[in-house]
């Protein structure tokens, strides 16, 4: 992606929660193409404080429409958090993490690589996502990043040595 692709997904984040904190309406403003991807998810921040991340891993609309969507949602209803209030607006931070295609890889410390590479778990009707920034912010070896994925999926932190099915993806990670 282009540096003005990015630019312009960081805007229409930032301005769609605005408008969702708000009440106002926002309309996505007519724009150029942008590359097919596998999903998306947006990562508020407020200072070293995460205040919201929702994302998706089906592009159904195009990949503004999910950034516009998932932004305003990760401001609103992300169940972790309280809404974010109108007076935190001013200080937020807004995160777009555009992923990569899946890999289904055999769960090892070696089939991937820590802030390179994303991790889903699935095992039964868990699924449990990291972004490959988590790693890196919280300082984790592969084994506690594999671990951590398990535990967001609501598993056993050794469910990937136990039979749950592994995942890495790159992202395209950007923000302002």
């Amino acid at each position: 992606m282009s540096e003005a692709q990015k630019a312009t997904l960081v805007e229409l984040a930032r301005r769609s929660i605005e408008a969702r904190v708000t009440g106002d309406t926002f309309v996505i403003p007519e724009l150029p193409e942008f590359p097919d991807v596998t999903g998306v998810f947006v990562t508020i921040k407020r200072g070293a404080n995460l205040r919201g991340c929702l994302g998706t891993l089906e592009n159904r609309r195009g990949l503004a429409e999910e950034v516009v969507r998932c932004a305003a949602d990760s401001a609103t209803v992300d169940p972790r958090f309280a809404p974010v209030a109108t007076d935190e607006l001013t200080d937020m931070r807004v995160e777009v993490s555009v992923l990569g295609p899946l890999e289904q890889i055999e769960p090892s410390s070696e089939a991937f690589a820590v802030g390179v590479h994303g991790l889903i778990v699935e095992q039964g009707a868990r699924r449990g996502l990291l972004l490959p920034q988590v790693a890196t912010e919280w300082g984790w070896t592969a084994e506690q990043f594999l671990g951590q994925t398990c535990v967001k999926a609501g598993l056993r932190a050794d469910a990937w040595q136990r039979g749950a099915t592994v995942y890495r993806f790159s992202a395209q990670v950007f923000g302002d």
